[in-house]
């Protein structure tokens, strides 16, 4: 058993690193979280530049068809310098090109792959509904009506990510009317102009520079050719999507312990009180401990769930542990490393109150821990908990 990364990981590693403490330095981090609810075009222009969207691309359409393992390594580094700049580039670098990967015809990748590897295309996935977010099945009366040449959508969606920026929705709709409710759903590219489509911000106090909203549709017409995949089969296609979103969430997970982990590091050994730097208190020394076991767990179930997930192996297992241990890892570092900042743990001009903010999104994102323990024990034998 190897855990070293090779040359050329390690060279992705350093470049993305190099470009994050540049590009995403704290205080451009904290401007964004103050004053923009999308990372800025200029900013996207330097991410495609670095390459990130090309990524998840194939090479026969323009990108470097790099390994989930390979990506992962890349996306840790943005993960860690902000979580809303790694769910802005998530939506659109994980969704987009696997959907049209996996389910799209030879014209849909040929027209969009190269477009979102070139960063001129930014994509969503809307799902969740007001009824529940995890019941998808049960959830979901978003229709879409086949009418001659067309699709007419009507329902809503809610807690959207980045739909208020995107060209295209790839929106789960309910297509079969009287099938079982596995057998209901069609996955559709929506254009985000289209008419009859209203969006409306939800304030929240998680990942502020990217905006999770909800999205109305009104009688909304696309044309019949913009499914994706095979009608009345999307609940099978979509999950081969969702499953491998977990791992690119668990990294989220592990980017916060890890930042929230040095400062509270350095922090405890410049910081003096009662005669000496307060590093020397065991109580805190515990509570870096604790966040580095944490932070290792993460990061080793993680990149094990994107190794399984490269060699073709079961995974699921592996990436729903990855999500449940880095998202209360995420969670402890950013409580406890308020508590060993004292006073500037709660304060704007540092960073670690937007870590301990951002950690709670993942606590439910984009299945609830609970939830996430429940499947564990199903991929396990048991029978289902909410059954």
């Amino acid at each position: 058993m190897d855990f070293d990364i090779s040359k050329e990981q390690k060279m992705i590693q350093k470049e993305m690193s190099n470009f994050c403490k540049k590009e995403l330095n704290k205080d451009y981090v904290r401007w964004m979280d103050e004053n923009v609810d999308f990372p800025p075009d200029e900013l996207w222009k330097k991410l495609t530049d670095v390459g990130i969207f090309r990524a998840a691309v194939p090479e026969e359409y323009g990108g470097d068809g790099l390994s989930c393992f390979d990506q992962m390594i890349a996306y840790e580094e943005i993960c860690k310098a902000s979580m809303s700049v790694a769910l802005a580039v998530g939506t659109t670098f994980s969704f987009g090109p696997r959907f049209i990967t996996d389910l799209g015809t030879k014209e849909q990748k040929e027209k969009y792959l190269p477009l979102i590897g070139d960063g001129k295309l930014k994509t969503c996935m809307a799902l969740t509904e007001p009824a529940g977010g995890t019941d998808i099945l049960g959830a979901i009366s978003t229709s879409a009506e086949e009418k001659q040449d067309r699709w007419v959508i009507n329902g809503e969606k809610v807690f959207i990510t980045a739909a208020h920026v995107s060209d295209y929705m790839i929106t789960i709709c309910k297509t079969e009317k009287d099938a079982k409710p596995s057998k209901s759903l069609s996955v559709l590219l929506v254009p985000s102009n289209s008419k009859g489509i209203t969006i409306t911000r939800i304030p929240k106090i998680s990942c502020h520079h990217c905006d999770s909203v909800g999205i109305t549709f009104s009688n909304v017409e696309i044309p019949h050719e913009n499914i994706l995949g095979t009608k009345g089969n999307g609940w099978y296609e979509m999950l081969d999507v969702l499953n491998p979103e977990r791992i690119g969430c668990a990294m989220m997970g592990v980017g916060l312990i890890a930042a929230a982990y040095d400062d509270a590091f350095e922090y405890a050994k410049t910081r003096h009180a009662f005669g000496g730097p307060i590093s020397r208190f065991q109580i805190l020394q515990h509570y870096l401990a604790d966040m580095y076991i944490n932070l290792e767990n993460s990061r080793n179930l993680t990149y094990k769930a994107a190794w399984l997930f490269d060699q073709g192996k079961p995974y699921h297992l592996e990436s729903t542990m990855a999500k449940l241990v880095s998202s209360n890892g995420a969670l402890h570092a950013g409580r406890f490393g308020a508590e060993i900042l004292g006073g500037y743990g709660i304060c704007s001009e540092y960073a670690m109150q937007r870590y301990l903010r951002d950690a709670y999104q993942l606590q439910f994102s984009p299945i609830s821990n609970e939830m996430s323990k429940n499947m564990m024990m199903q991929f396990q034998g048991y029978p289902k908990s909410w059954a």
